[in-house]
């Protein structure tokens, strides 16, 4: 077995996608929007205007896969309860994927020495997912 992330952006998926593109160097698998759904949605299903909206997408960050969607548009979006976490070869890599995850977010703990690593700094993103980065011990 194993866990993959999926993520539900209500309304700003494609915006994230492109932030993580350029923040993180996301690569796109796959994207598919309400409209291109190979079989219809039900009526209703959707608020009006959503049919261009991201449906599912994949993303591989790093060596991770991260899957996201729009949701269901409803407006009450919103990331609580875990953090991604960010494992970075090193310490250059670590502060720059930490201070673009930090533009138009917020720094709940900014990068430093502690006594499990190197270095480790946590980040909420402007999307509202909470972000650990990190240099292992190993990685030094």
């Amino acid at each position: 077995m194993k866990i993959d992330p999926y993520l539900f952006f209500d309304g700003r998926c494609e915006e994230a996608i492109e932030f993580y593109k350029r923040a993180l160097g996301a690569r796109v698998e796959f994207m598919m929007r309400n409209s291109e759904s190979p079989e219809p949605l039900p009526e209703g299903r959707l608020p009006p205007g959503s049919e261009h909206k991201i449906m599912h997408a994949s993303l591989h960050i790093g060596g991770a896969l991260v899957m996201m969607s729009d949701g269901m548009c409803s407006g009450e979006g919103g990331f609580r309860g875990f953090s991604l976490s960010l494992d970075c070869a090193d310490a250059d890599t670590a502060r720059e994927a930490f201070a673009a995850l930090a533009d138009g977010g917020r720094v709940a703990t900014p990068l430093g020495r502690t006594f499990w690593a190197p270095l480790f700094g946590m980040v909420t993103d402007r999307f509202g997912v909470n972000w650990m980065v990190s240099v292992s011990d190993d990685a030094k």
